[in-house]
């Protein structure tokens, strides 16, 4: 089967490393709200500031500021990883494969959106914005356990 957006399949070695990395990385994060001013680095900010209405001298688009890069190099690895895992090929890449890959993706967008409208009906405040912030993350996962949850039931 060709399939010209998939990876080789040596890709899929590194993304499995980088996405348990960053997913370990990314719990001990958000449990121990653990902080460092070891990877606190002056960063380009296209906004910065709480809200765009505001008259504080910090506040506005294009600055430079102080930003510990530990979430964003976690969520990087993530994201990175997360996309060489489920992007790479198999070994074998056939009808049976990517019809898998397929079902997969599209189940994996619905459970998505499915758990997304229950969060929007249930949760509220901060905790959702956290929701959202997770839910960057959610349709790579559940895609990459879906796939292989059905790959090995096969």
């Amino acid at each position: 089967m060709k399939s010209n957006y998939l990876l080789s399949n040596k890709y899929k070695i590194p993304g499995w490393i980088l996405l348990i990395l960053g997913l370990i990385a990314g719990v001990f994060l958000m449990l121990s709200e653990f902080e460092s001013d070891l990877l606190e680095i002056k960063v380009l900010a296209i906004y910065n500031g709480d809200s765009i209405i505001s008259n504080e001298e910090d506040v506005g688009f294009f600055k430079i500021i102080e930003n510990n890069i530990l979430d964003e190099i976690i969520a990087l690895a993530i994201i990175i990883g997360g996309l060489l895992v489920g992007f790479s090929k198999e070994k074998v890449e056939d009808e049976f494969i990517y019809k898998l890959r397929k079902d997969s993706l599209v189940w994996a967008i619905i459970f998505n959106y499915i758990v997304l409208m229950f969060a929007i009906v249930f949760i509220y405040d901060f905790t959702f914005f956290n929701v959202l912030v997770y839910n960057m993350f959610t349709p790579l996962l559940f895609f990459i356990i879906r796939f292989n949850f059905l790959k090995v039931k096969a």
